[in-house]
Order: C-alpha cells, then sequence, then structure tokens
C-alpha cells in the first residue's frame, strides 16, 4: 500500500525574506525518526529545548515558496501564527490516527480524497475531518 511522503501547505500570513518577497506555499515530508532524535543533541535545545520544533520543522520543510533551502533561521522569522500552524500540520501529517475517505461532491458528483483524523475528544468511531488537502482521483 502506497502512501503520501510530502504534504502541500499554505501558511495563513506567509514567510518574508531579507528582499521583501512573501513566501506562503510550501511542503513538508513525514518525519523519520532521526528528525526527531538528532536535534537533542543540539546545544541550542540542551539550553532551551523550546528551540526542538524550530529544528524539527528546518528538517521536515522542503520548500517554501522560492526558497532554495530551509534553515532554522527561516524558522525563526516566521510569524507565531504560521509557526503554530506549522506545529499543527506536522502533527497532523505525523498522526498514527489519520486515513484517507474517498468523498463525492453532492453537485457535481467528482470523486476525491479527503483526510481523515480522530480527535480525542471524539467518541470512538466518530471521525472529524479535515478538507485542507484534497486530492482528485
Amino acid at each position: 500500500m502506497a502512501f503520501k511522503m510530502e504534504y502541500e501547505f499554505t501558511l495563513p500570513k506567509g514567510y518574508i525574506d531579507e528582499n521583501g518577497n512573501l513566501h506562503r506555499t510550501g511542503t513538508m515530508r513525514l518525519a523519520v525518526a532521526a528528525d526527531e532524535i538528532l536535534p537533542m543533541k543540539d546545544p541550542r535545545v540542551q539550553q532551551n529545548s523550546a528551540y526542538l520544533p524550530i529544528i524539527i520543522l528546518a528538517r521536515v520543510i522542503t520548500k517554501l515558496g522560492d526558497l532554495q533551502a530551509i534553515n532554522t533561521n527561516i524558522i525563526e522569522g516566521l510569524f507565531s501564527s504560521d509557526f503554530a500552524y506549522l506545529q499543527e500540520f506536522y502533527d497532523t501529517i505525523n498522526s498514527t490516527d489519520m486515513s484517507n475517505v474517498k468523498a463525492e461532491c453532492p453537485k457535481c458528483g467528482n470523486i476525491f480524497e479527503v483526510e481523515t483524523r480522530y480527535h480525542g475528544e471524539t467518541q470512538p468511531g466518530t471521525l472529524s475531518t479535515s478538507f485542507t488537502r484534497k486530492q482528485p482521483l
């Protein structure tokens, strides 16, 4: 069974680079164990554990607008709402409680794939859907 390795996102505000260019769309890949383990050795994390998500996001974001490379300086320069969005997005795509379901538009009949995830506040078997990432079939 094949599954998706990278997910597209759009930042609520966007990153503004040193030339004043706005970068809002990007791609994040699924995390591997090393993405969460290796940053623990970084002195910035050892001095301040709050720095951990900055390093992790710099590792897993593969594209942000036209930027050639993503690093911790870029993540540090995000608006706090965009940083919070990316942390939530990371948690969502790396969650073990996600699944894909096929859905049909009641108006046009187009069939598309919707990613869903279970939320802790719901009853077992109750699905909460997220329509942020649709894939036409």
